[in-house]
C-alpha cells in the first residue's frame, strides 16, 4: 500500500511540475507576443528562440531576411551575431589551456614576441579575456593598469586569435569550423562576401531601413566575425553549459566574476564579467549572457543555468540611436524572466 502511496505522489509531482512549466511558458510566450503586437518606434525584425535543454517551448520569425525584395525570415536564416563570437574565441583558449599550451596568467608578449609596446609584457591572456586590459589603441599607452579596469573593444579578441593561431599554427577560422563540426552546428560559419546565400541583410534603420555592405576582415573574426542560426546557437548553449566543451574548472573560471561592467541591456548598476560572458540577475535570477551590434544586426544569447533555459534573440536591423539599442530584446528578457 506504501509502495502505491509513493508511486501516486511521484506522478502527482510530475503533472504538478509539468503543469506549472506549461502554466510559465504560456504566461510568458502571451507577453512576448504582446511585446511583437505592440507598435514600436522600430518594429521586430528576426527571430526569437527559447528553450529548455533541447525542447523548444517558443520560436518566432517576423519580418524579413531582405527588406526590399520582401523575401521573409524563417528560423534557419542565418545571421552575424557580432560580438556573441567572442565567447567562441574564449572557448578555443580555454581548450589550449587545457593543453597546456597556454597560461592565463602569461604575459602576451611570450606569445606575439612581435608586440614591441612596453604594455605588452603587463598584459596576460586573462586581462584580455575579461577585457582588463588597459588597451586603447595598438600604438598608444594603456588607458589603465591591467587588472584595474573594464574596456570593451574588439582588439583584445583579435590579438587572442593572434595568440590562437601562434600555439597552434592553424587559422583561427580553421579551428573555430573545426569546432562547429565537432557540434553540428551545421549553419555556422563565417561571414564571406561571396558565400552565405542564406544570410539575412543587416539594417541601419532611421525613418526606414536601409541596407548595410559592411564586410568583415579576417582579422576581425575573432571578435565579431561569426554567423549562425538560433538553432545553432542553440546547440552551442546546452555544449558550454552542459560540460561538453570545457572541464568544470575552465567553464567555472569563464563564468564566474573576474572583473565588474555596466550594460543597459543587463541593468544600471555594475555586474560579474567573466571570460567574454556577463553574469547579470533579474528577481534574484541569475544568468548568463552576451550582446551583440553592429553591421544592421542586433542579436541577444543568454542562459539560465537555475532554470537550463536559453533565450536567443538576433535581428537583422539595428537603430542608429543609441537609446534604443536592444530596446525590444530588453523587453523580451524581461518578460521571460518575469514570468519563470
Amino acid at each position: 500500500m506504501k509502495s502505491i502511496v509513493r508511486i501516486l505522489s511521484f506522478i502527482y509531482l510530475l503533472f504538478s511540475i509539468t503543469l506549472i512549466n506549461a502554466q510559465s511558458s504560456k504566461n510568458y510566450s502571451s507577453k512576448i507576443d504582446s511585446i511583437l503586437q505592440s507598435k514600436q518606434t522600430i518594429p521586430f525584425n528576426g527571430v526569437i528562440l527559447i528553450a529548455k535543454d533541447n525542447k523548444i517551448n517558443y520560436q518566432k520569425s517576423v519580418g524579413y531576411k531582405d527588406i526590399d525584395a520582401k523575401i521573409p525570415l524563417d528560423m534557419d536564416t542565418q545571421f552575424e551575431i557580432m560580438s556573441i563570437t567572442k565567447q567562441i574565441t574564449a572557448v578555443l583558449i580555454l581548450q589550449e589551456v587545457e593543453k597546456g599550451n597556454i597560461a592565463l596568467n602569461q604575459s602576451i608578449k611570450n606569445y606575439l614576441p612581435n608586440l614591441t609596446q612596453p604594455w605588452a609584457n603587463a598584459v596576460t591572456v586573462h586581462h584580455l579575456l575579461n577585457h582588463s586590459h588597459g588597451i586603447d589603441d595598438i600604438e598608444k599607452p594603456l588607458l589603465f593598469e591591467p587588472g584595474t579596469n573594464f574596456k570593451y573593444g574588439n582588439l583584445s579578441n583579435i590579438l587572442l586569435g593572434k595568440i590562437l593561431e601562434k600555439v597552434t599554427e592553424q587559422s583561427y577560422a580553421h579551428l573555430a569550423d573545426n569546432l562547429f563540426k565537432k557540434l553540428k552546428m551545421t549553419n555556422t560559419s563565417f561571414y564571406s562576401s561571396l558565400q552565405n546565400p542564406n544570410l539575412a541583410n543587416g539594417y541601419f534603420f532611421t525613418d526606414k531601413p536601409n541596407k548595410v555592405n559592411d564586410p568583415i576582415s579576417v582579422e576581425s573574426y575573432p571578435a565579431d566575425g561569426v554567423i549562425s542560426t538560433a538553432g545553432d546557437l542553440l546547440i552551442w548553449n546546452n555544449a558550454l553549459h552542459k560540460g561538453k566543451l570545457l572541464p568544470k574548472k575552465l567553464y567555472k573560471l569563464m563564468t564566474s566574476e573576474s572583473i565588474k561592467s555596466q550594460h543597459d541591456l543587463f541593468g544600471k548598476e555594475p555586474m560579474g564579467y567573466g571570460y567574454n560572458i556577463r553574469i547579470a540577475k533579474h528577481n534574484n535570477i541569475t544568468y548568463l549572457g552576451h550582446t551583440g551590434l553592429g553591421n544592421g544586426y542586433s542579436a541577444l544569447n543568454i542562459y539560465i543555468p537555475e532554470k537550463k533555459i536559453s533565450l536567443i534573440i538576433l535581428e537583422n536591423q539595428m537603430s542608429e540611436d543609441r537609446d534604443l539599442f536592444y530596446f525590444l530584446e530588453n523587453l523580451i528578457k524581461n518578460a521571460l524572466l518575469d514570468n519563470l
